[in-house]
Parts: structure tokens; sequence; C-alpha cells
């Protein structure tokens, strides 16, 4: 008998191991329909902010959706007639860019030989050609655009989403009826997925205004572009920022040569060390309750599990993992495993 317990909690770890395996697989063979489902709840739940602040203004819930689905339209085509002005503008001034990777190529090449290595320059123009800075930018953007799938899809299941923001809570209210327990922990698990997104939102951005302004400032061509993908890459954790810095270094060099990619190195440095540890852990109060091994080893698994996408929701979804597991006592310890080092502290200062 006295082997029972420790029997009965390894068939239960072997069920649950099971079954988040055999989730896990479901989810990579409807990796299309899953991604869909789950940005139309990233995007309600980002929208919802406003229009709850706007219900609380006495406009009506119908009128409140309509104000934020319009506003959000007119945002998305503002960027994409912003691209595609942009990309048009880029073919102009191709030969001048051209002519400033040629001077560049002759600089690099005098250097090099200096040194005693022998590159040809036809070798170093293949490797830095304008074009193809603004190409891989331009798919880039496609593919950032690509991750709405079928996008009117997303976009009906977001608005529904909105219209039944008051029903939702009711609904949940009569299917946890009667145990404050668990009404509690979907508060929990909503509140904290709603703080976090909405402040990753706001310091994003905060990120592309300041670094659309600076390289602005700098003279960098189409600045707001690099700001857009500041702003898109700032919701992946630990490498976004890194990610976003790529394009608009290469193609200073391109357009003001080692000092602009002096500047602009600074410029990224700066604005996401600023925004990265002053303005976002101020704003995130206790912060996100994960671990920093666990934020990117997040990224790492659910970029695997469901592509981009899963990168981007890295951290909502593994939070939403961590509040679950916090409310049984079998799988608590996991969640410990998960948090942070002053959540451990609290578990063992609540132990004494």
């Amino acid at each position: 008998m006295a082997h029972s317990k420790p029997n009965t909690l390894k068939i239960h770890a072997s069920i649950i191991i099971a079954a988040i395996i055999i989730i896990l697989a479901g989810v990579m063979q409807a990796t299309s329909l899953v991604t869909q489902i789950l940005l139309a709840l990233f995007i309600s739940i980002i929208c919802a902010q406003p229009v709850l602040w706007l219900q609380k203004k006495k406009v009506p819930q119908g009128l409140a959706v309509a104000i934020v689905v319009i506003g959000i339209i007119g945002i998305f085509t503002g960027f994409g007639n912003l691209i595609s002005r942009s990309l048009s503008s880029f073919s102009q001034n191709l030969p001048e860019y051209e002519n400033n990777l040629n001077s560049m190529s002759t600089s690099i090449i005098q250097f090099i030989k200096e040194k005693g290595i022998d590159i040809s320059k036809d070798t170093l123009a293949s490797m830095l050609d304008a074009s193809k800075v603004m190409n891989i930018t331009a798919g880039f953007l496609g593919q950032l655009g690509g991750l709405m799938g079928n996008t009117f899809t997303v976009f009906f299941l977001a608005l529904f989403l909105l219209l039944e923001l008051d029903s939702i809570a009711t609904k949940i209210q009569a299917v946890v009826k009667g145990s404050e327990d668990s009404i509690d922990y979907l508060n929990k698990i909503g509140k904290s997925i709603r703080h976090y997104l909405s402040i990753k939102t706001v310091t994003s951005i905060m990120t592309g205004i300041l670094i659309w302004l600076s390289l602005t400032i700098i003279g960098v061509d189409y600045a707001i572009i690099w700001g857009l993908i500041a702003f898109l890459l700032n919701y992946i954790p630990n490498i976004g920022s890194i990610i976003a810095a790529i394009p608009a270094v290469l193609f200073s060099a391109i357009q003001l040569g080692f000092g602009g990619v002096i500047w602009t190195s600074i410029v990224f440095v700066a604005v996401n060390m600023f925004i990265g540890n002053a303005v976002e852990p101020k704003m995130m109060g206790r912060g996100m309750g994960l671990s920093t091994f666990v934020v990117f080893f997040s990224l790492i698994f659910w970029g695997f599990i469901m592509g981009t996408v899963g990168m981007f929701l890295s951290v909502p979804l593994t939070m939403t993992i961590k509040i679950i597991l916090e409310q049984n006592k079998n799988t608590r310890w996991l969640a410990i495993i998960l948090g942070t080092e002053a959540d451990a502290q609290a578990v063992l200062d609540e132990a004494d």
C-alpha cells in the first residue's frame, strides 16, 4: 500500500504527458486553422481595451466596435500604401544607391588588399547588392501580412469576438456557476494575457515611433518602414529587436556608408535598451511571471509548433499554461519551474 500513491502519481503524470503530446501533434497538423483562431484572439484581446474604454464613455457596444474596427482598417490600409510608395521610390533611387555601393566596395577592397587578402570587386558587389536588401525587406513585410492567413476569416473571427465581449463573460459565469475558484482562475488567465498584450502593444508602438524619428534625423531613407518592422518584431521576445535591426543597418550602409551603420546601430541599441530595461519593466509591474530561459525556450518551442505566429504568441501561450498548471497541486511544481526565482521564493516563504 505504501507504493500505491507514488504509482498513482506516475500514472497521472504519464497520462498528462501523453495528452500534451497528442494535443501538440494535433496543433501541428491543423496549424493553418489554429493560427487563424489564435491571431483572431490576439487581435480581439488588443482591440478589447479601446472598445471597453469607449463603452465606459457611454458609447454603445456596437458603435464602439465599429469605431475600433474602422480605425484598424484605416491603419492597415495606410501602411499598405506606405510600403507600396516606398518600394516605388526605391526603384527610382536605385542608381544612386548602386553608386554609393560601388564607392563603398572600392574602399573595402582596398582595405582588404592592404591586409594581404585578395578579393574581386564582382564578388563583393554580389554580396552587397542594394536591391537585395529591399527585396528581402519587402518579402519579409509580405510574410508578415501572410501571417494573417485567410485575412477575411481572421477579421470576422476577431469582429464577432469583440461583439460578444459581454456575452462571453456571462457564458463563462454560467458554465462555472457555483465555483468561485474557477471564475477567479479564468479571470486571472484573461487579466494576465490582456495585461501583457496591452503593455507589449504600447511599448512596441513606442519602439517603432522612436526608431522612425531617430532614423529620420540621421537621414536614413524609408525610416518609417524600419520603424514599422521594429514595431511588429518587438512582439517577439529576445531576438525580435535584433532581427528588426538587420535590414535597417544594411540599408544605412548602402545609403550612408560606414558612418550610417554606426549611427543606425546606436539608435537600435539605445531605443531597445531604453524600452526593454526602463519602460517595459516599469509598465509590466511584477512582470510576466516567466523566467528568462523559459521565455527564450518558449520562443523556439512555439515557433517550431506553429511557425512565425507561434513566435509572436509564445509568451501569452506559455503564461496561460503556467496559470493552468498553478491551479492543480499535482502540476504546481511545473508552474514553479516555469516561473521566476521570486515566485519560487514566495512558495518557500509560504511553506515556512
